[in-house]
């Protein structure tokens, strides 16, 4: 019985396709709202770091078009680089000293970045799949 129960739910591409399409709507919405209430304190946490305001858009690609592609089952191994990278870098340019902190609910202080930092690694390990828009293997 639990050898089909096991048979039953081993389905790893729908897996992956969960795993991506999860996170990748959930960033998805971060991206929407600075597309709709603007980077401005993204900018200046940014430039507070010595690095030119133009860095902040690349903000736009981690949290609307990498989302898309995970969605779409498009390059997914390297946009989920991209994604891990994203979420590093905010770690970085907004509260680093977070990483050794509990919320008021007993949560890490890093807990959410970290969750999409980790999904990102996962991601690109495991790859897309057999679900995507491209029909190419080496286009997912």
């Amino acid at each position: 019985m639990l050898t089909a129960f096991n048979r039953m739910l081993d389905k790893p591409d729908l897996g992956k396709l969960l795993l991506r399409f999860t996170f990748g709507a959930m960033m998805l919405f971060h991206g929407i709202h600075k597309l709709l209430f603007g980077i401005t304190g993204i900018i200046g946490m940014v430039q507070a770091h010595g690095m030119p305001a133009i860095v902040a858009y690349g903000v736009f690609l981690g949290e609307i078009i990498v989302p898309l592609m995970f969605i779409f089952g498009i390059l997914v191994r390297p946009a989920a680089l991209i994604f891990a990278f994203t979420m590093l870098f905010a770690w970085l340019i907004t509260e680093p000293g977070i990483i050794f902190t509990l919320t008021n609910v007993g949560s890490w202080g890093l807990e959410n970045i970290a969750v999409y930092l980790f999904a990102g690694m996962a991601i690109a390990l495991l790859g897309c799949g057999r679900y995507s828009v491209m029909r190419n293997p080496a286009w997912r």
